[in-house]
């Protein structure tokens, strides 16, 4: 009688934590979703936002308004200061992620389509993960390689095409975003272990202050500003959904479902952009981008399989 208790109580457990399990990747999976769809956003609302902000005092400003949301969420939760060790790895996202990425990809769109760049930035995924496995020392895949190189050549081949035969200054913008957003994500990620995600860029945004403040004092002195529906509605998407509250639940999903499966909801996000380009901003795409952007996305799949 009391073995066939004790069967029963544990069957009983299983079950419950099978539910508890299974409310938590559905949960994790919808808020990684939300992060997806935020950052797929990011680039008509900066399209928007230069519409009446000069380059430097939009990403000095989207900054700023960013820090203010975080520091007041991390003084709410009382959170403490970041250990003295943990510093280097906050400054690499605060260069890659708030700095660097917004900067180098909006310098890119004065010159660029919101179609364009999508397109380009869709190879963020793959140049996080071999950046990834230089900094963990993680050795995958032949397979792995190969589709990594092959998403990398069809942008490639994508951005010649569209530039007429040669890269141009917007083209070397978004490479060198790639780069620096794929640092501050692999930093990001290794400091998520140790710390709760939101935090991460919580702080990121808020370390970042001595400069992003004098940054944009100096910038909107310089640059015209001309506050329209448009401008004012990009530049608090970009600060508050893409800088702070995207990250916030793109991080939380990560840390629910895992990486690789967070991973997988990444891949719709160029393509989400060039649907919000069509929408918001009346851009016509070539058919070139949507092909490019579908062969990205099939390769960025094979590589995370190869991850396993």
């Amino acid at each position: 009688m009391r073995a066939e208790s004790s069967a029963i109580s544990s069957s009983t457990i299983a079950v419950g934590g099978s539910d508890t399990a299974s409310r938590r990747s559905l949960s994790g999976t919808l808020q990684a979703a939300l992060g997806v769809v935020a950052f797929s956003l990011t680039f008509p609302a900066t399209a928007w936002g230069l519409e009446g902000f000069g380059p430097w005092s939009l990403i000095a400003v989207r900054s700023v308004l960013a820090a203010v949301i975080a520091g007041g969420c991390l003084l709410a939760v009382r959170a403490p200061l970041p250990e003295r060790r943990h510093w280097f790895g906050l400054a690499v996202v605060a260069g890659g992620v708030v700095l660097g990425f917004p900067l180098l990809t909006t310098l890119a769109l004065r010159t660029s389509t919101t179609a364009h760049a999508a397109v380009v930035v869709g190879l963020l995924p793959l140049t996080t993960a071999l950046l990834s496995a230089l900094r963990i020392g993680t050795r995958p895949s032949r397979t792995f390689w190969t589709a990594a190189l092959a998403g990398a050549a069809a942008v490639l081949a994508f951005t010649v095409q569209q530039s007429g035969g040669a890269l141009t200054t917007a083209d070397a913008f978004l490479f060198a975003a790639l780069v620096v957003c794929a640092a501050g994500y692999t930093e990001g990620g290794r400091l998520a272990r140790v710390m709760p995600g939101w935090q991460v860029i919580g702080w990121a945004l808020v370390l970042s202050l001595p400069l992003t403040v004098p940054m944009a004092a100096v910038a909107l002195s310089f640059e015209p500003v001309h506050l329209t529906a448009h401008s004012v509605t990009g530049l608090l998407w970009v600060a508050a959904g893409s800088q702070f509250l995207g990250l916030v639940v793109w991080y939380r999903g990560m840390a629910a479902i895992g990486i690789p499966k967070a991973s997988q909801l990444q891949l719709a996000q160029p393509l989400l952009t060039l649907v919000w380009s069509v929408l918001l901003l009346g851009e016509h795409l070539t058919v070139a981008a949507p092909l490019t952007a579908a062969a990205v996305l099939v390769c960025i799949a094979v590589t995370q399989r190869a991850r396993g």
